[in-house]
């Protein structure tokens, strides 16, 4: 009790924003992912924890190239504001209903948002009273407290209190420029190892690290760079297949393939908002799941 209430008398003297910056740090695990949820630089961001350890008088964080894991302290300070984040989150979602500016936050990979973003009429039009917040990441969507209302996840939902509904498989293969000379399949384009979260990021690392010939900090600069015909990228297959551009330079590469879950919080999914979205995206992502899962389209000759 009295670490509790240490902790929340010094919630009392310092801005909710500082706590934000803290609550991103410990939720991305390092300075560049809470730089990229808050929009400050990395320098900004790592200057601010260290601000709000000196004033409450603890340390929160232990340091490593890895990255920021908190301390014993900083897990009991970030247990009890998420439960605050969630309140605050909750309070002003009913405020911004009672004004008619409702906020949907969708959160997705780098191409599951590629595919909302050439389909955007199918999940909102402009006869919609809700605004519509993405967030591109290849990290896991957080739902637990509300950071996001809704996910799509490649992993099944563990939390007991997320609302999940299977959306097909996903495939991968390696793609090139089409009629690309032969010489191109000794070429590979990537992401650095220390942003290459997901399994089909790695794999080029992992089965052909010493033929990479571009690393990019973001995977759609991947296809932009296949497209050009500066080497071969990993891609799903439904990013490849549909871009006339380019042609497998694989086949399916099945150790790549899982299942895709759309995610919602349980006391949120009846929210009228949420709800039309969600049924949405479930429509479009089905919608595609022959091409999703690997089935070739076919092609006029």
């Amino acid at each position: 009790m009295k670490e509790n209430a240490l902790c929340l008398s010094s919630v009392k003297n310092i801005s909710w924003d500082a706590y934000q910056i803290f609550l991103a740090v410990a939720r991305h695990g390092g300075l560049t992912g809470a730089s990229q949820a808050s929009g400050l630089s990395p320098a900004t961001v790592g200057r601010r924890v260290l601000d709000l350890e000196q004033n409450v008088g603890r340390q929160l964080f232990l340091r490593s190239q890895a990255g920021y894991r908190l301390t014993a302290d900083g897990q009991a300070l970030f247990e009890q504001l998420q439960a605050m984040d969630a309140v605050v989150r909750k309070v002003d979602g009913w405020r911004q209903e009672a004004h008619g500016t409702a906020v949907v936050r969708l959160m997705a990979g780098t191409w599951g948002t590629w595919l909302i973003c050439e389909n955007i009429q199918a999940i909102r039009s402009d006869r919609d009273g809700f605004r519509l917040d993405m967030s591109v990441s290849e990290r896991r969507a957080t739902l637990a407290h509300r950071e996001h209302d809704i996910g799509i996840r490649a992993v099944v939902p563990d939390e007991l209190n997320l609302t999940r509904r299977h959306a097909g498989d996903v495939a991968y293969a390696a793609y090139r420029q089409r009629n690309a000379p032969d010489g191109l399949a000794a070429s590979w384009i990537s992401v650095s190892e220390e942003d290459a979260i997901s399994p089909y990021l790695r794999w080029p690392h992992e089965n052909a690290g010493a033929s990479i010939a571009v690393i990019v900090s973001r995977p759609r600069s991947m296809l932009d760079l296949a497209r050009a015909g500066v080497g071969q990228a990993v891609l799903p297959c439904f990013v490849g297949d549909l871009d006339p551009g380019l042609e497998r330079a694989s086949e399916e590469l099945k150790s790549l393939r899982h299942t895709q879950w759309i995610v919602t919080n349980s006391e949120d999914r009846h929210r009228r908002e949420i709800r039309t979205v969600s049924d949405r995206l479930f429509r479009l992502l089905k919608s595609h799941a022959d091409l999703i899962a690997g089935k070739r389209p076919s092609r006029t000759v």
